[in-house]
């Protein structure tokens, strides 16, 4: 799930561009491959073209695809030329050799450090609000619109894009997900909960045997971002690196790094009802179903048949 494409925005008022950034740079463990490059679309396309197309059709002008160095010249050439030409493309490797200035690691590690250091590759091509997306997720052409409109409207606050939680379960197994705490129409917390599953009435998180009805909203690592946060993340990543036990086990997390600006009180963040049809492809089981929707999405005319034309 971790790619990033970044996209931007063009305003005759505000001179920021707006950008989609994709995570794709997982290795698909549950679902048996990289998923990312699955062929899910009826003409053969990637999940990530369909978020690709509806953030361009929302004025959406420079993509950052952010992927395994391996991947990187596969991918650049692939979308480039499905894209069109005025939009700006930058596919970038997640390494674990870039590090902030001044800091070297030494030891093994095989897996990335994580979502969070996943953004942070993109700071050097970046210079306005973003959108944070995982490149395996499907999110419903709404949200795009409701993000584009949130940054051009506020230049200051971030924002999550929200998901009913029972919409978001995968039939063929439990699933994680940023169970939000919401105010009004502000984030106040998000609680990951690792084992969720519908039983009967209820969605149980298998984990802690907490319950919960299935109209909470919840985060799928859909974020409107301010360039701040890259200061945020070399901040933590520094410290992050001096600790050897997380460095052996753990990852910096997106949401952990908006939930800590969020606590210090250095931003606010709103929740946004998405209004989108999410779906993912968790395990490998779920590909039919999503393959389906998009078939389904083309033939009513939501979609270019092929997207790219």
């Amino acid at each position: 799930m971790e790619f990033l494409i970044a996209f931007a925005i063009f305003d005759p008022v505000n001179t920021e561009i707006m950008t989609l950034l994709l995570m794709a740079a997982g290795s698909g463990s549950r679902y048996g491959k990289l998923k990312q490059f699955d062929d899910l679309g009826p003409n053969g396309e990637f999940l990530m073209e369909f978020a690709i197309y509806d953030a361009i059709q929302n004025n959406f002008e420079q993509i950052v695809v952010i992927t395994k160095k391996e991947n990187v010249a596969f991918l650049e050439e692939h979308l480039s030329k499905r894209i069109p030409n005025n939009i700006e493309l930058n596919v970038l490797a997640q390494e674990l050799t870039d590090l902030p200035d001044g800091v070297t690691f030494t030891g093994e590690r095989k897996k990335p450090w994580g979502t969070a250091h996943a953004v942070w590759t993109a700071r050097k091509v970046i210079d306005g609000p973003f959108v944070v997306i995982n490149a395996d997720d499907f999110y419903g052409q709404s949200a795009y619109k409701k993000a584009a409109d949130f940054m051009k409207s506020d230049n200051d606050a971030y924002a999550l894009l929200g998901y009913t939680l029972k919409d978001t379960l995968s039939e063929h197994g439990s699933v994680s997900r940023g169970v939000c705490e919401v105010k009004g129409d502000n984030l106040v917390a998000v609680q990951e909960r690792l084992k969720l599953v519908q039983k009967e009435n209820n969605i149980v998180d298998e984990d802690t045997n907490l319950e919960f009805t299935g109209d909470e909203q919840a985060s799928m690592n859909f974020w409107v971002c301010r360039p701040s946060i890259f200061d945020k993340i070399e901040s933590e990543f520094r410290i992050f690196l001096k600790d050897e036990d997380r460095i052996a086990n753990s990852e910096l997390y997106i949401p952990f790094m908006i939930q800590e600006m969020l606590q210090a009180k250095e931003i606010e963040v709103k929740c946004i009802p998405s209004g989108g049809d999410w779906f993912g492809v968790t395990y490998a089981s779920d590909k039919e179903k999503a393959m389906n929707s998009l078939k389904e999405k083309s033939d009513s005319g939501k979609y270019p048949a092929p997207i790219w034309k």
